[in-house]
C-alpha cells in the first residue's frame, strides 16, 4: 500500500489512496502508521475515498486512532496531494468531511506546481450544545474554569471541531502539556476539545500553540487557527484578517463579514514510501 508523508507547518500527516483497498480497521492502522518509533510517524492518518456528494472524500485519524471531523492542515495537505495524484483536475474542488463539505482553492506557481492552498473553512458554530460545551449560556465566551488550582477565562466555540482558546501573556511560560492536557479532558467538554493558547501581537497578529485533542502537542493546526482569530476578533483584540504565527511558520486567517472563515497556507510533501501488509494489515 504506497503512501506519502506530507506536513502543514509542521502538523504532518500520513496520506493513502483508499479508494481501491478494504481498510477493516483504519483505527488501528493509525495508531501503527503515526508512532514516531514503531511507524512512519505523524500526528495522523488521511485516507482518500470516492464521494457521491462531493469530488473527494477525506477521512482523517489521530496518532492516538480517535476519528477527527476535520483538520485544517491535514485538508490543505490533502487538496495538494488529490490534486498531484491526478485525483481531481481542477484548482477549485469540494472535499467531503464529517464536519461538511469544504472547498479548498489551489494556488498554482507559474510551473504549474501547488504553491498554497486557500480554504474555505464555512462558519463557526456558538452554541454551547453543538460545540458540545456543558453551559447554560448562549455563548461560551471568557467563562473562569479552574485549572490546577488556577482560574483561566476559556472561550470555545466549533469549528469543523470543538475548539477552546486561551489568553496567555507570554507563550513560553505556559505549561501547553499539562494545562492543555487538563482542559482537553475537563468533564465540560463531553468529546474532549482542542486547547488553543493564544498570544495577541497586535491587531493584525497572534501567536498560536495548539494542544490537539486524541494527538497532544503539535507544531500547529488550522482549525484551532481559525477559532483563535474568531474568538480574538470578537473580543476586540484584533481584526478579523490576521496573520497567525506557529512554530514553522505563518496562516493567513480572514472571518469575513458573512461569517465564513478562510484559511490560507501552504503545504509540504515529506517522503513516498509503501507500507507492508504484513506489518500494517489493512482488516486486523
Amino acid at each position: 500500500m504506497n503512501f506519502k508523508k506530507m506536513h502543514g507547518l509542521g502538523n504532518d500527516f500520513v496520506i493513502i489512496d483508499g479508494r481501491n483497498e478494504t481498510i477493516g480497521n483504519p483505527e488501528n492502522l493509525s495508531k501503527l502508521v503515526c508512532d514516531r518509533h514503531t511507524g512512519v510517524g505523524a500526528d495522523g492518518l488521511i485516507i482518500a475515498y470516492g464521494s457521491d456528494r462531493a469530488d473527494i472524500r477525506m477521512d482523517i485519524y489521530n496518532s492516538d486512532g480517535s476519528r477527527a471531523e476535520m483538520c485544517g492542515n491535514g485538508l490543505r495537505c490533502f487538496a495538494q496531494y488529490v490534486y498531484q495524484e491526478r485525483m481531481v483536475s481542477s484548482k477549485a474542488f469540494t472535499v467531503d468531511t464529517l464536519a461538511g463539505i469544504m472547498k479548498p482553492g489551489l494556488i498554482l506557481d507559474e510551473n504549474g506546481r501547488v504553491a498554497g492552498v486557500v480554504v474555505d473553512m464555512g462558519s463557526p458554530t456558538f452554541a454551547p450544545s453543538d460545540i458540545p460545551v456543558v453551559f447554560n449560556g448562549e455563548k461560551f465566551i471568557d467563562v473562569p474554569v479552574e485549572i490546577e488550582n488556577r482560574v483561566y477565562k476559556v472561550s470555545a466555540i466549533r469549528m469543523g471541531v470543538p475548539h477552546s482558546i486561551v489568553y496567555v501573556d507570554n507563550m513560553e511560560e505556559i505549561d501547553i502539556k499539562s494545562i492543555g492536557s487538563s482542559i482537553e479532558n475537563h468533564s465540560l467538554f463531553p468529546q474532549k476539545t482542542n486547547v488553543n493558547f493564544v498570544q495577541v501581537i497586535d491587531s493584525q497578529a497572534i501567536k498560536v500553540r495548539t494542544w490537539e485533542r486524541g494527538a497532544g502537542s503539535t507544531l500547529a493546526c488550522g482549525t484551532g487557527s481559525c477559532a483563535a482569530v474568531v474568538i480574538s476578533a470578537l473580543l476586540g483584540r484584533t481584526s478579523r484578517n490576521v496573520r497567525v504565527q506557529l512554530q514553522l511558520g505563518e496562516l493567513k486567517i480572514d472571518w469575513r463579514q458573512d461569517g465564513r472563515v478562510f484559511m490560507e497556507g501552504g503545504a509540504e510533501d515529506v517522503f513516498s514510501g509503501k507500507l507492508s501488509k504484513e506489518i500494517y494489515p489493512l482488516q486486523s
